[in-house]
């Protein structure tokens, strides 16, 4: 399903595609048993991991199936990705499905790029339903976000492959979880190339939809969600990536949106580091579950694509 070997593959495919992101360590909440490392994928190319994974999938496309176009169904990061991926690899033609409360932000970003945006279904799943619709009835090529690629797991799993050349001390890796592709990716990784190492896994409380899926041994594709800030990791889990949480994912932790939105300021006004919710429920872990991290910790913070509304919001009231 995805091996060490894969990763290595799709970092060859990558590498010079990608930026190799900077790994900073936080003066302000590192201790004197604990030091605390961010990975800053929200200064990738798209301010987003989610490139990882789509230049991995994209780069083994043949020239016909590139003439065909893409297509994908995303919460706003994995859209951008494609759009960007598209648009510096030649294919004309790249659709991107989004829900409604998608922020203005990635919208904005899909477009810029080149990528043909339809705001659809009030969120990711519905989003996806009508999406999968479209695909089914349209000769396109489906860039997957999270859910059955091992292509897409690949890429992402080279984060930690730059992680532990840039610490190679490191014990624990923090991770959020959306659909999963992110962590089982690290997980697999890491574990490959030292299995002490302990991965993290975090939700938001609205959506536990992974720890729910490994408390019940039951894959949930799809999840009843309460409203959250954190749009990017709302919906079910990846079907691969369920079949590898156990041997990727150590612990999944479920934290509390106020933890969150605190987390959002601190990374603003303290590393001087905009990062979107999604990406900040990492720090939210720490805030609310210290017990759990080792000694060497890298926390990653996955995006920074957040709405500036909100933004200004939270920086007004945290």
């Amino acid at each position: 399903m995805l091996d060490l070997h894969m990763i290595l593959d799709a970092k060859k495919r990558i590498d010079k595609k990608i930026y190799n992101t900077p790994f900073k360590k936080s003066i302000f909440l590192s201790e004197e048993d604990k030091n605390i490392y961010f990975k800053l994928e929200c200064l990738q190319i798209t301010n987003s991991f989610k490139l990882r994974g789509v230049i991995s999938k994209m780069t083994t496309l043949s020239n016909k199936e590139r003439e065909r176009g893409v297509v994908t169904v995303s919460s706003g990061n994995h859209g951008v990705a494609v759009s960007y991926a598209a648009n510096i690899l030649g294919i004309k033609k790249a659709v991107i499905f989004v829900p409604k409360n998608t922020p203005e932000s990635k919208i904005t970003k899909i477009k810029y790029y080149g990528g043909e945006v339809r705001k659809i279904g009030a969120n990711y799943d519905e989003a996806h339903n009508i999406g999968m619709e479209y695909i089914s009835k349209n000769d396109m090529i489906y860039i997957d976000s999270y859910d059955k690629d091992p292509l897409v797991y690949a890429g992402q799993g080279t984060i930690a492959l730059e992680i532990l050349k840039q610490n190679k001390n490191i014990d624990t890796f923090i991770v959020p979880i959306g659909g999963g592709g992110l962590v089982s990716g690290i997980g697999i990784a890491a574990k490959a190339i030292n299995p002490s190492i302990k991965i993290i896994g975090v939700q938001t409380d609205r959506c536990p939809a992974m720890r729910a899926s490994l408390r019940d041994n039951k894959l949930y594709s799809k999840y009843n969600s309460k409203p959250s800030i954190c749009e990017a990791l709302i919906g079910g889990v990846g079907e691969l990536s369920f079949k590898l949480a156990k041997d990727a994912i150590d612990y999944v932790l479920n934290v509390d949106e106020e933890f969150i939105k605190k987390a959002v300021v601190h990374m603003i006004k303290k590393e001087k580091i905009i990062a979107e919710p999604s990406s900040c429920v990492t720090l939210a872990a720490f805030y609310q579950y210290k017990e759990y991290f080792g000694k060497e910790n890298a926390l990653i913070i996955s995006g920074s694509n957040i709405d500036e509304e909100l933004m200004i919001d939270l920086l007004n009231n945290y």
